[in-house]
């Protein structure tokens, strides 16, 4: 046939392959959430999540050590206190689990990036996100907590701080208390897309932060709404936030691909727990490929205009990528 276009010629040999590829993704970029408890001599297994695990402190090393040699970029803390109260006192305690956890990685492995999750529901009685009012959160109220949180993990050692719960005006709170004490250098990453979504039942189990009645649709996202997220993302950015996530991030490329386009911030997003476990559940039963559905899975998020990655698989794709398998 007389066919001056071939497409198939850029796909002839793997080495063309990776000179022509459209989406290049680094070991850097890859942030590994982790669920810290409280006690001593803890490394307890998410049930819901196979192969991901609760550390106490005095554990938590042997997974920050794995992660580091592995050339992850970046660890985000979920605290799960042994003590829960209507305000959520934990989150913000000077000795608070969170806070010990980035005092113990700063001084033992000063060479990962240290980001704190700024949320009240692992600390609440009631596991919603913030200061209760009648069965609603009080938002602003709420916004006094969460910049106090937010100072308290800085001021413990994290080097970013990432407020996740959803209320009004809470990055520009975070970003006035910061500045404020000092802080003026501390990065935001806004979870500013965040849905009500059924994806996050396995972490909900991992860091017992189920709410005790209701839900959460009174202040995360709507999943039918798409114009929402533009305007949740635009507000960030306009209060200061430096980096915007979405969340979750499988079923929600074209959202990640809209914020990429109006805005002029990293995004960040934000492979959750659901995503992990069907992986892992799914693999398990010999239905699916693990490793090619985790990368694969990885790249649509990047190819889909993230710049940053929150992956619970962040050990296996860093080596992944040692491999040649994506990059």
């Amino acid at each position: 046939m007389d066919l001056l276009i071939r497409p198939r010629r850029l796909r002839s040999n793997e080495n063309l392959r990776k000179m022509v590829r459209e989406t290049r993704v680094d070991k850097s970029s890859i942030i590994y959430p982790m669920f810290i408890i409280e006690g001593t001599d803890i490394k307890e297994e998410i049930y819901s999540m196979p192969g991901q695990y609760r550390y106490s402190v005095d554990r938590m090393g042997e997974k920050l050590e794995c992660l580091s040699e592995a050339g992850v970029g970046g660890v985000m803390f979920f605290g799960i206190p042994a003590n829960k109260d209507e305000v959520g006192s934990g989150a913000y305690a000077e000795d608070g689990i969170v806070q010990k956890a980035f005092m113990e990685a700063k001084k033992n492995f000063p060479n990962l990036y240290l980001i704190g999750d700024v949320c009240m529901c692992e600390y609440t009685s009631h596991g919603h996100c913030g200061v209760l009012c009648e069965h609603d959160v009080d938002n602003d109220r709420t916004l006094q907590l969460l910049a106090r949180t937010a100072l308290s993990q800085v001021q413990a050692g994290a080097d970013m701080v990432a407020p996740s719960d959803m209320m009004d005006g809470r990055v520009l709170a975070i970003r006035r208390k910061l500045d404020d004490n000092g802080y003026i250098n501390i990065p935001i990453m806004s979870y500013a897309v965040k849905f009500a979504s059924s994806y996050y039942g396995p972490f909900r189990d991992a860091a017992d932060s189920a709410p005790k009645f209701g839900n959460r649709k009174t202040y995360q996202m709507d999943y039918h709404n798409r114009r929402e997220s533009i305007k949740e993302a635009l507000l960030d950015v306009d209060e200061g936030a430096d980096i915007i996530m979405v969340k979750p991030a499988m079923a929600y490329g074209d959202l990640i691909r809209d914020v990429k386009e109006r805005t002029n911030v990293p995004i960040a997003a934000y492979s959750v727990s659901g995503e992990y476990s069907m992986i892992k559940t799914a693999a398990s039963a010999g239905f699916i490929d693990e490793k090619a559905v985790m990368c694969e899975t990885a790249v649509a998020a990047y190819r889909a205009g993230a710049d940053i990655y929150l992956t619970y698989f962040a050990e296996q794709l860093a080596k992944c990528m040692d491999e040649g398998v994506i990059g």
